[in-house]
């Protein structure tokens, strides 16, 4: 690709971020800052554990992660980065959190998730080889508990790839209603196809966005289904404007609230659970920065944030 056309290329996603931005005002937004820390090893599987995990009789008694956890996030990334007993394999000089500030809005139309971050000085690990960036968010309309009350943790298991129990196969990351049964180790046998596609009639799946970022190039729009595996969809209906000055990152997913199956509705008077991930410094797969478990509501309604009409 000539020098030329590539900041032609630049150009455009510049005008069409700085259109998308004016459009929506977001200076009149009010945001929210979430730390996304590192969880290491620590799975769905170790959260259910009394032996490894002391909040695991509260959590089983009903109790939120959010609900013991908020405002330890700091504490527990410096904590889990760099401790062996939760993770094997240590990445020298990483960060063991990340300040993301969070706004949300919606139009006549579309909803809108805007992150703003630093990931700062990361060891290049060099996993993923195309992207040195990657942020998601994940979506819960109600129908799968367990995200409302754990958020990415309960997508999280034991034998995903590079997790203790984790074999030579691929695996992604998965619902344990997708799985015959589970373990410490996790859930290997997958259930019957009609078993699972009654269960994603009836919703019981995970909507993921995803922006996958490289220094001066447009974001790549990705999004999908976590199930009984994580799934892309073939067409993205979100779409994702990313700037970058500096280290310092802009993000914007939008998609239509009303997108049709397989994406879930986003309408007023519903209280929805939402995610955040990242990966930097081309790490991949479970070498991420999560937050926990959010709340969002459109227009009005108690929620840690509110979607409001702009």
């Amino acid at each position: 690709m000539s020098s030329g056309f590539s900041k032609i290329a630049c150009g455009v996603v510049a005008l069409l971020f700085s259109l998308e931005v004016n459009a929506l005002d977001w200076n009149k937004v009010s945001g929210k800052d979430v730390v996304l820390f590192y969880p290491a090893q620590m799975s769905w599987e170790m959260v259910l554990t009394q032996s490894e995990h002391s909040g695991a009789g509260k959590f089983r008694e009903g109790k939120n992660c959010a609900g013991c956890h908020e405002g330890e996030e700091r504490a527990s990334g410096k904590l889990l980065v760099g401790d062996k007993s939760v993770e094997a394999t240590p990445i020298p000089g990483k960060p063991g959190f990340v300040m993301a500030n969070i706004k949300t809005a919606h139009d006549d139309q579309r909803i809108y998730v805007r992150v703003e971050f630093d990931p700062g000085p990361q060891p290049d690990v060099g996993m993923d080889k195309e992207f040195a960036t990657k942020l998601a968010v994940m979506i819960d309309d109600g129908n799968v508990p367990e995200a409302a009350r754990a958020g990415c943790w309960a997508t999280c298991h034991d034998n995903l790839t590079r997790m203790p129990s984790g074999g030579s196969t691929e695996t992604t990351k998965y619902l344990t209603r997708s799985r015959v049964s589970v373990t410490r180790k996790g859930g290997s046998e997958i259930k019957a196809a009609a078993d699972l596609d009654k269960i994603r009639a009836e919703g019981g799946y995970l909507e993921y966005w995803q922006a996958r970022l490289n220094p001066g190039q447009s974001a790549l729009a990705v999004d999908g289904a976590i199930l009984e595996k994580r799934t892309e969809n073939t067409v993205p209906a979100v779409s994702v404007e990313a700037v970058e000055a500096g280290s310092k990152w802009t993000v914007i997913f939008s998609r239509k609230m009303m997108a049709g199956a397989p994406y879930k509705d986003i309408v007023p008077g519903k209280t929805y659970t939402f995610g955040v991930s990242l990966h930097a410094g081309h790490a991949h797969q479970r070498f991420h920065y999560v937050s926990l478990e959010k709340t969002l509501t459109v227009d009005g309604g108690k929620a840690d944030f509110v979607a409001a009409g702009n």
